[in-house]
């Protein structure tokens, strides 16, 4: 009603700027408003290239400028797990990450802690970055164990003076205080972690935060930056309309806010898996050694909001790394981590080369082992403890013929599970394996070969193979790829957090292959 008393009043006006708001413009369609507020825009834009200083942030800190592009990246993915821990203390968190070259630049200026302490101008970008980041005030080749045991200090401060401010502004009858954690972490000479309840709200956080740094510049450039005052900040966060979206949210999928690494989801098996946990509502990192069917399964799960694509082999302590660094920069760390990635090759014990004993020990038993020591190490830096699921396979306790190499192989994993179950227990972290039946429709392994080799032992047609195995079980029952995902998800979807340990059968019943 306000703009519309200002439009009567000035026939000549074309919009208006609200100060913390933005701009409002009019017109007799939308084109021309849209037209009326790119010319406000563009002339805002002209007025502060023509006037403005050159540095409006200050001189460069020494320390403070931008590391390399590839130390930079090492630096991130090494403090994202940490990060997001600290970030996550009041409720979990997901995490995004960029080096943006506003960013850098705004980090490396003699300005930013002066300006990062007063926060946003505007009631959106407040709502999403909250009352003001919390900025790493160490040069960006600091030490690495400095830079974290800094970022636990640091988190103890913010925490206090936001519940200090929550203090001084609380009514009697306000709602329980907002997570005290922060939305917005900047670290010169590295880049920008925001968070959120998942990965677009996280990643939009960091882009509204992007918004309040180009503000900023601009405002400095010609004056000085003012933000919203303190007096408003705790009205805008427990704004009654604020408060009515918040109570008419749905409730959160079982795996919001979890970040889930699943090895061979290219296909089959964990293809399945990936599909099952994005449903409920994880960010998947999608790890397969064919770089072409993991960007297609990333894509069918929804693109970098929901699911990216790494290349790895699991035989590549380097490759694991990279994976992990990769799910750190795009998700802020892994929480749950499913073994999958296999092949099989079935063969009488005189045929069995001593390569293929080793091909298949090295990708399953060294490569879950090198995959679950990787997770162990971000899970413990987040301190959120964290789910380790091994596809192992009924094989593992079932003596077949034809099939020494795999079924020793499985055998090593589900032995993997109990020792690890033991050791990481005291972190918070829960190791589990499925042990399936053969898994004939979908399955990579199958189709690479596996399925012909096991027709011929069992002596018949290898398209009757999934009906041959389903005869032999109790239930009768054909074992598919999604049957498999709904044990992982059984295992990892918040009803079993006291199970530990445990290796539940997905083969319609094999008698010989039941647990003991």
């Amino acid at each position: 009603l306000d703009i519309a008393a200002v439009k009567e009043r000035n026939p000549q006006a074309v919009g208006v700027i609200l100060g913390g708001h933005g701009i409002t413009a009019w017109g007799d369609t939308s084109e021309e408003c849209e037209r009326n507020a790119l010319w406000m825009i563009r002339t805002a834009e002209t007025f502060l290239e023509e006037r403005g200083k050159a540095e409006p942030f200050g001189a460069v800190l020494p320390g403070r400028e931008a590391l390399d592009r590839e130390a930079r990246l090492e630096r991130a993915a090494a403090l994202a797990p940490v990060i997001r821990g600290l970030a996550s203390e009041d409720r979990p968190q997901v995490g995004h990450f960029t080096d943006a070259a506003p960013v850098l630049d705004f980090l490396a200026r003699a300005e930013h802690p002066r300006l990062a302490a007063l926060g946003t101008s505007c009631p959106d970008h407040f709502l999403r970055t909250k009352v003001s980041p919390l900025v790493l005030d160490l040069p960006a080749d600091a030490p690495l164990e400095e830079a974290v045991a800094r970022l636990g200090v640091l988190h103890e401060e913010y925490r206090e003076a936001y519940r200090s401010y929550y203090e001084r502004h609380a009514a009697p009858d306000s709602p329980a205080m907002r997570g005290a954690d922060p939305a917005i972490v900047l670290v010169p000479g590295v880049g920008m972690f925001s968070f959120g309840k998942d990965k677009q709200t996280a990643r939009v956080a960091g882009e509204f935060y992007l918004n309040a740094i180009n503000v900023m510049r601009g405002a400095e450039a010609v004056s000085t930056y003012a933000p919203i005052e303190e007096s408003e900040k705790f009205r805008i966060e427990y704004w009654e309309l604020e408060e009515a979206k918040l109570r008419r949210m749905p409730r959160p999928k079982a795996l919001a806010t979890r970040v889930a690494l699943v090895t061979g989801a290219g296909s089959g098996i964990g293809r399945a898996i990936a599909h099952r946990l994005v449903g409920e509502g994880a960010c998947v990192v999608v790890a397969d050694l064919n770089t072409e069917t993991a960007a297609a399964v990333a894509e069918e799960l929804g693109g970098p909001d929901k699911a990216v694509a790494v290349t790895v082999d699991v035989t590549s302590e380097e490759q694991i790394a990279e994976a992990f660094k990769a799910a750190a920069l795009a998700f802020g760390g892994v929480d749950l981590v499913v073994n999958n990635a296999g092949i099989s090759l079935s063969k009488p014990l005189l045929e069995t080369s001593a390569r293929d004993w080793d091909l298949q020990h090295d990708i399953m038993a060294r490569g879950s082992f090198l995959v679950s020591r990787e997770a162990a190490r971000m899970m413990r830096a987040q301190r959120l403890g964290g789910d380790i699921v091994y596809i192992t396979s009924k094989n593992a306790v079932f003596a077949g013929p034809n099939n020494i190499a795999y079924s020793a192989t499985k055998a090593d994993q589900a032995h993997q599970v109990r020792l690890l179950a033991a050791e990481l227990g005291e972190h918070g972290i829960r190791v589990n394996g499925v042990n399936p039946d053969g898994v004939v429709r979908g399955s990579g392994i199958f189709a690479a070969g596996w399925g012909a080799q096991r027709a011929a032992t069992y002596g018949i047609e290898e398209e009757k193979l999934g009906e041959f195995y389903a005869q032999r079980t109790i239930l009768k029952r054909e074992v598919l790829p999604e049957h498999v995902a709904n044990a992982v998800f059984a295992l990892t979807g918040g009803d079993l957090t006291h199970t530990t340990g445990l290796h539940i059968p997905v083969d319609a019943g094999v008698a010989a292959a039941f647990l003991r």
